[in-house]
């Protein structure tokens, strides 16, 4: 039965599972230059099924209406099967689950119909896992754990729903992206990904961080036109309310240690934070203003666009948010991974502005703006499933609930939803 059924879907999937195949090795295509004074963590690893290629562009549309059309066939042939929870499933491992994550691989094109079906989770099925894991946006450990269980258990009825709704999204996009200019930046929010486009090819991929579930990134069409070295910080009200207050609550020595320093927004003067009651609300009525620094909320970096919301990009002192599969913890605005190739990038069309230039500002600790020649074009965009020219067909979490399609959430959303 499960020979018989594997056969009819073989030719409905079978560029699904060349391409998944081969996709492994546009990891070296797409190399990122890294901080070599431990500024940032490392470049993303989980590109397996990424090429030079955007992976939202004006094309998207069109190889997501093909994916539906797979999708919907293996619908006609039953769908995938649950895989059982019940623990970790790893390399190495002999369970009777790994039959059953064998079979559920193979229907997506993840795993070579060649690999047959055993108990033995072995080194097919763990680079099967891998690229599943990083076409879900789930950073690739080839280890099946609760994250990876989650999107895997999605029914492809849900996914093909999934599809649809963001084929509607993908198909509003501006056309062309970039309005004429040949380069662009495009943030992804559910995924927290920022891909960087020039020519139609990507220059460079980083991971983001994207604002909280109860303060959410604002979906936008601007154009950078500043960088701004070691920037001062100026704190939202909406942080002033929901975190500095509180801090101040609890601890009355935060302003000084975090170099925060208060103002009287009439005349511009310094106040002493004795003088606010702290169990009041009268804290908005004042500006505070963090210092530039290695304690900045802004790292090193602000990358400034016409925005309505007040939002902008930035780097972080707090690189380790980089490294998890829930990347949204900021307050609206974006933090970017690998800050420093961004901005040598947004800055390469400046001719007042070198590398050489950049390299000595972002370790000067000056306050120094540099305004781009070419205002780069930037999307802040909300696409939660689509497909690649390479016909990877790609999932990411609904952060902030917007499909209405009741896919669950990581614990960690989840708890950020119940807080907010």
């Amino acid at each position: 039965m499960a020979a018989s059924r594997r056969g009819v879907l073989k030719a409905g999937i079978a560029g699904m599972t060349a391409l998944a195949a081969s996709a492994s090795k546009a990891q070296t295509l797409l190399a990122q230059t890294e901080w070599t004074e431990g500024f940032d963590v490392s470049a993303p690893a989980d590109l397996a099924t990424q090429t030079t290629r955007p992976s939202i562009s004006g094309q998207s549309g069109f190889y997501t209406e093909q994916a539906i059309s797979q999708y919907s066939s293996i619908a006609m042939q039953g769908g995938w099967p649950q895989v059982p929870a019940g623990g970790t499933l790893r390399l190495g491992m002999e369970s009777p689950a790994v039959g059953a994550l064998r079979q559920r691989l193979m229907i997506t094109g993840d795993l070579d119909q060649s690999a047959g079906i055993s108990t033995a989770y072995d080194t097919f099925v763990d680079g099967a896992v891998r690229r599943f894991q990083a076409r879900h946006g789930i950073i690739a450990t080839g280890v099946v754990d609760n994250a990876t269980l989650r999107q895997l258990n999605v029914p492809v009825e849900t996914r093909i729903q999934q599809l649809q709704l963001n084929l509607v999204r993908l198909q509003t996009l501006p056309n062309p992206l970039g309005g004429g200019s040949d380069r662009y930046v495009m943030v992804n929010v559910p995924g927290a990904e920022i891909e960087t486009v020039d020519g139609d090819v990507v220059h460079s991929r980083h991971r983001g961080v994207v604002g909280k579930i109860d303060r959410q990134t604002p979906l936008l069409n601007s154009k950078i036109t500043i960088i701004r070295f070691f920037p001062y910080w100026t704190v939202p009200k909406s942080i002033i309310l929901k975190d500095l207050i509180p801090q101040m609550q609890k601890d009355a020595a935060y302003l000084d240690r975090q170099k925060i320093h208060v103002f009287d927004p009439r005349s511009g003067t310094e106040v002493s934070w004795q003088s606010i009651d702290w169990k009041t609300d009268q804290a908005v009525n004042y500006m505070f203003r963090q210092e530039p620094g290695d304690l900045n909320s802004m790292g090193t970096v602000k990358i400034d666009f016409p925005s309505p919301e007040g939002v902008y990009m930035h780097d972080t002192p707090s690189k380790g948010l980089f490294g998890g599969n829930d990347r949204f913890h900021s307050s609206g605005c974006v933090r970017v991974q690998n800050v420093r190739e961004y901005v040598y990038w947004i800055l390469k069309n400046t001719p007042d502005w070198p590398k050489d230039r950049i390299t000595e500002a972002l370790t000067s600790g000056e306050r120094i703006d540099a305004p781009v020649a070419d205002p780069v074009p930037l999307y802040f965009q909300y696409i939660t499933a689509w497909a690649t020219p390479n016909n990877t067909v790609e999932f990411r979490d609904d952060i902030y609930q917007r499909d209405g399609l009741g896919v669950p959430m990581s614990p960690e959303a989840q708890s950020q939803a119940q807080a907010g």
